[in-house]
């Protein structure tokens, strides 16, 4: 059995690409084990929308590395693998849209929808494209594929990140909200009672 040539060029990129995937997804279990044990309360739906779709990406980057290591008779077989993981992230990324405009918990600014919603579908639409180009032209196709693989890899690490912060710049705004009750109440405290008239 022989491997096409033009994917034993890239075995050594998928397996840091594929290993760094699955590193990342075991951070992002360490990320809800935060939001967790904070007090910041996530819906479902804030969950499905903003950190679900981190590990799928993360999943996916994964996924379309073990595909590209795996030892393939033909570009073909390859191609078919390829355009399913796309189609479905398509698919996915359009149902992450869709959860993403119902959820009422938190109003989502620009930067979500571009890093949530925008690149997630350009990298899996980019992925179905790649899987088309790969007959006639392997080596672009190729380079795209690896393009789209790291795309997802710091999608997934931005908005990994950025529910961090969020969690994090919270916790410290409501510390500094109880911490400032406090001092009104002190101070409320000490005050002296006003002096009655005779």
């Amino acid at each position: 059995m022989e491997v096409p040539a033009q994917l034993i060029a890239w075995e050594s990129y998928y397996v840091i690409v594929g290993s760094s995937g699955a590193a990342l997804t075991g951070l992002q279990f360490v990320v809800m084990a935060l939001i967790k044990d904070s007090s910041l309360r996530s819906t479902s739906r804030e969950i499905g929308a903003f950190s679900t779709p981190t590990i799928v990406h993360f999943c996916a980057a994964l996924l379309v590395s073990a595909i590209l290591s795996a030892p393939w008779q033909s570009l073909a077989s390859v191609r078919l693998a390829l355009g399913a993981c796309g189609l479905g992230g398509v698919v996915y990324g359009l149902i992450v849209v869709r959860r993403a405009r119902s959820q009422s918990g938190y109003k989502p600014v620009w930067q979500d929808w571009l890093w949530h919603t925008a690149l997630p579908l350009i990298a899996y639409a980019l992925l179905l494209i790649s899987s088309l180009l790969l007959p006639g032209f392997p080596e672009r196709a190729l380079f795209l594929t690896g393009g789209v693989v790291l795309l997802l890899l710091f999608i997934g690490i931005h908005n990994a990140w950025d529910t961090v912060t969020y969690i994090a710049s919270d916790e410290f705004k409501a510390k500094e909200t109880k911490t400032a009750a406090k001092a009104a109440e002190l101070s409320e405290a000490s005050e002296p009672a006003p002096k009655q008239p005779a």
